[in-house]
């Protein structure tokens, strides 16, 4: 056993003691009588710092358990009002937002974005003319999933000015074809409460949601998490051992993904959303007809779970199904955070998950749950979601033996490493710079950004592998490629997805694009 393993039984052994449960008894009886034992021994064998469980049933909190630690290597453990980042959870609470708007008559969801946003503009014209709110919020406009999501990474940038670069950007698939997860999308859709309320996304959400909600622990950016006591901290597995990570601030994406929350606050955000839907103790905070828009199914999604007949999004909702039961939900994953939200609304039943590093563990305990409390026995989900995981990394490990074996050894670059330094520029990523640092390796500096350096390992002809200097993000690959003056005038840069490694393997990534950046001086 390594050493983040033992660290994190001994302080499981200890946490044991100080979860914590608000229930009424005879709602509470409906969960597993050894659930918290059978999370530990979960979280153990996943590697899991800490980990945060909520369950909502019949306009009540039944249940709600910390577990673990905040971070590695320090001693203050879990509880219910530990911050975590939400990341993808944050779009149910945007279209929220907008559902308060359209509820004033301020907006409609099939209003034209530039009927509000005049900028707004992506590369084919007429489709920049005709993409509605709904569109936005049904991820069906056709673009950003992969290039867009990387903008995020251009960390100094405002949101206005990501969404702005969002107009040089390729198609992934026509104009409401299907659906194209963006992260830039819903980011537009947010921007939406700016431009009508003159008020920001945060302030909004702040005010029309999370206080009426007593949400007093849950925030819409990173800079707002400092100095405040109580906040998980990012870990991700790297090289086989579960370590502390830096943050990211993503405060460029906060609508698609910012919010920071807890398992309290998140609970009740979901009995707002259950039960009288829209409604909070006394407080009516949106209509039930807005509510059913967000959470009836709109947008056909390919089936990928063999215990779900179908999938759909509704409005910043996943719509499904499990033994006759709808289910909406949607996960979150960002740098060192996974959390997961479920609801089944005919029964009244919520679930939250939360944790400080990556897994399907947390899926594990969602269903588990939902079986004990509707009765359905005999599935080890634990066992099956540990089987999926290790499934995956063996393919990717697999994956990566056969990219090392085509690597073709004994070559060198075309030139002298000093060639191909110099400044280059994409019309959608701005400049990066190319250097020889200190120790004459090449070196990438993205968009003047000390977090986003990348050192070039040379793995045959004028190919590199790109290893981040922040040890968390997915090794890439590049290469340059030669002008009609046989001088090196473009670098191709191979983007993943998700750069991160989320615990399967450094790459390959079976999603990506080549950017390709020109050369506009030698610097």
């Amino acid at each position: 056993m390594n050493k983040s393993s033992c660290l994190i039984k001994n302080l499981f052994l200890l946490s044991f003691f100080t979860v914590f449960s608000i229930s009424s008894y005879e709602l509470k009886s409906q969960l597993p009588q050894d659930l918290d034992y059978w999370i530990m021994e979960g979280m153990m064998e996943w590697k899991i710092p800490g980990m945060a469980v909520g369950v909502v049933k019949d306009n009540e909190i039944i249940y709600l358990n910390g577990f673990g630690v905040r971070k590695l290597g320090e001693p203050e453990r879990v509880d219910r009002n530990t911050v975590f980042g939400i990341a993808s959870v944050s779009k149910n609470m945007t279209t929220a937002a907008l559902a308060i708007l359209v509820d004033e008559g301020k907006l409609h969801w099939d209003d034209r974005v530039i009927d509000h946003i005049p900028w707004f503009e992506l590369s084919d014209p007429w489709v920049s003319a005709q993409v509605t709110v709904r569109d936005l919020l049904l991820h069906r406009v056709g673009v950003g999933r992969m290039l867009g999501n990387r903008l995020q990474f251009m960390t100094s940038s405002e949101r206005d000015e990501v969404i702005y670069q969002m107009r040089f950007m390729p198609f992934e698939a026509p104009f409401r074809y299907q659906a194209v997860y963006s992260n830039v999308m819903f980011s537009t859709a947010g921007q939406l409460i700016e431009y009508i309320e003159g008020v920001s996304w945060d302030e909004f959400l702040m005010e029309r949601l999370f206080s009426p909600l007593q949400m007093n622990r849950t925030s819409t950016r990173i800079t707002m998490l400092e100095g405040l006591d109580n906040v998980a901290h990012p870990h991700q597995e790297i090289d086989g051992e579960v370590v502390p990570i830096s943050w990211r601030n993503w405060d460029n994406a906060g609508p698609a993904g910012g919010v920071n929350s807890s398992v309290a606050d998140l609970s009740n955000w979901l009995l707002m959303q259950l039960g009288d839907a829209g409604k909070f103790q006394d407080s009516s905070l949106i209509s039930t007809a807005r509510m059913r828009d967000m959470h009836r199914p709109q947008q056909a999604l390919p089936p990928g779970d063999p215990y779900k007949a179908q999938a759909s999004f509704g409005l910043g909702w996943r719509v499904s199904d499990y033994e006759g039961y709808r289910i909406l939900s949607h996960g979150g994953a960002t740098d060192g955070f996974n959390t997961s939200v479920y609801m089944l609304p005919e029964e009244n039943l919520g679930i939250i998950v939360m944790s400080n590093t990556f897994n399907l563990f947390r899926e594990a305990v969602v269903f588990t749950l939902i079986d004990a409390i509707i009765g359905n026995e005999g599935k080890d989900w634990h066992e099956y979601y540990r089987n999926l995981y290790l499934e995956g990394f063996e393919r990717v490990k697999s994956l990566r033996e056969k990219i090392n074996e085509e690597r073709e050894k004994k070559t060198s670059p075309s030139f002298k490493l000093d060639q191909y330094t110099g400044i280059y520029a994409d019309e959608a990523y701005g400049q990066i710079e190319v250097l020889l640092n200190e120790n004459k390796e090449l070196e990438i500096k993205f968009w003047e950004d000390e977090n986003l350096i990348t050192i070039l390992e040379h793995w045959h002809y004028d190919t590199f592998r790109a290893i981040w200097k922040n040890p968390a993000q997915r090794e890439e690959f590049c290469w340059f490629t030669m002008g009609k003056d046989g001088k090196p005038e473009f670098l191709k840069f191979e983007f993943a997805l998700r750069p991160m490694l989320l615990q399967v393997g450094a790459y390959p990534s079976n999603y990506t694009r080549v950017v390709s950046f020109k050369k506009t001086s030698d610097k």
